[in-house]
């Protein structure tokens, strides 16, 4: 298959990627041959998000939550007294379900690499790539044998990804330093959040996986990442709906407004970095690479630009190892006779989409748990505006 006119962000000439077998082939100004080929106008084209840090099972919540707290510890045990009912009414779901939804959170707004954080999903064949090849420690104060478990000698050659720093007081900075402390084996860190983290302690990790919209919702406060970025490696996550909107976009554009990274450097956290940190044939558009492609509408920007104004309702394509997961109706008349899946008519703000799976099954389902959950997708659908 070929995409033909699209551009890459930071790059306005318009060039068509070339995919076979699941792989990116060639990315040039013409490709011309006799495969099958899909044709944009003014459109951009960027790799698969890879969102690095989200709850799957836990993206069925509304965010929780009424005042500023300074530590996850107290937010925590708010929460489970100002909110048990609704804490409650989501847990009934089964997780599998919940599971699924957190998938199709992602796919919706472009992202096909999901680091999941907890216990090992259970959903088999899940659209995109879910990745757990690390050790989830959930963190030092809510995690009984964190101790024992960084320095499992079983585990030595996973990275370790563990909530850290996450608060704005004493104690949420020193509890890096006790994490620092009992790595005994060097072992590769992976912090989340990272809010009371300083320089001197950025150096002992890997990476720090930058949450900003849920760090502002829970403390009024972010990581230092304009600070921290010259120590460690920085990636974005979302998180879960607990502290966090549903649409990525909206993280990143808050992200975007915080200027602690260059439009490049954000870029390049949701693409090429986190590819590289979690070794994933991924994140770039080299030939090779496993096709995770999105195409959007550019709205006539140039593709930097572009790129960050993104939503859900402006995405054309979603690609995953070369096949296709969601399409744009407009795309509708190129595709027939090429795809084979089955796949569910959505609406995206005023935009009718094609997103394969069961979506509409999954909802119903879900509410036979929780008959007022909401999704971000109306269901039944209702026509465009």
């Amino acid at each position: 298959m070929v995409l033909n006119n699209v551009t890459i962000p930071g790059n306005d000439i318009a060039v068509s990627i070339s995919i076979s077998e699941g792989k990116i082939v060639q990315v040039a100004p013409a490709i011309a041959n006799d495969r099958e080929q899909l044709t944009f106008v003014g459109a951009i084209a960027f790799p698969g998000l890879i969102n690095s840090h989200d709850h799957l099972d836990f993206n069925l919540f509304p965010q929780l939550g009424n005042q500023t707290y300074e530590s996850y510890t107290e937010w925590g045990k708010h929460i489970h007294r100002a909110y048990a009912d609704e804490i409650a009414s989501v847990l009934k779901i089964p997780v599998a379900l919940r599971e699924q939804w957190g998938i199709y959170k992602n796919l919706l707004c472009g992202v096909t690499t999901v680091v999941n954080h907890g216990e090992k999903t259970i959903i088999n064949d899940p659209l995109i790539t879910v990745f757990e090849n690390c050790q989830s420690i959930h963190s030092v104060l809510f995690e009984k044998n964190w101790k024992k478990r960084l320095n499992n000698p079983l585990k030595i050659g996973l990275p370790v990804v563990i909530h850290s720093g996450e608060g704005s007081n004493t104690a949420a900075h020193t509890e890096i330093d006790q994490l620092i402390k009992w790595n005994l084996f060097r072992r590769k860190l992976v912090g989340v959040h990272g809010v009371a983290m300083g320089t001197r302690q950025a150096k002992h990790f890997k990476a720090l996986v930058w949450c900003p919209e849920s760090n502002y919702f829970l403390f009024d406060k972010t990581a230092a990442i304009h600070e921290l970025k010259a120590k460690t490696g920085i990636l974005f996550g979302t998180d879960s709906t607990l502290t966090g909107h549903w649409d990525i976009w909206h993280h990143i554009r808050l992200a975007r407004k915080t200027q602690m990274l260059t439009d490049h450097e954000l870029y390049h956290s949701l693409t090429s970095l986190p590819a590289k940190i979690w070794q994933l044939n991924t994140g770039s558009f080299i030939a090779g690479l496993d096709a995770d492609i999105v195409i959007a509408k550019s709205n006539g920007k140039p593709s930097l630009q572009a790129f960050y104004d993104v939503t859900p309702d402006d995405i054309l394509l979603v690609m995953h190892k070369g096949e296709i997961l969601l399409f744009d109706e407009s795309l509708y008349h190129q595709l027939t006779g090429i795809i084979t899946q089955s796949y569910n008519k959505i609406l995206t703000g005023n935009s009718f989409k094609y997103i394969q799976g069961d979506i509409h099954g999954l909802i119903a389902e879900i509410k036979r748990y929780k008959p007022d959950a909401g999704f971000p997708v109306p269901y039944p659908i209702q026509p465009a505006a």
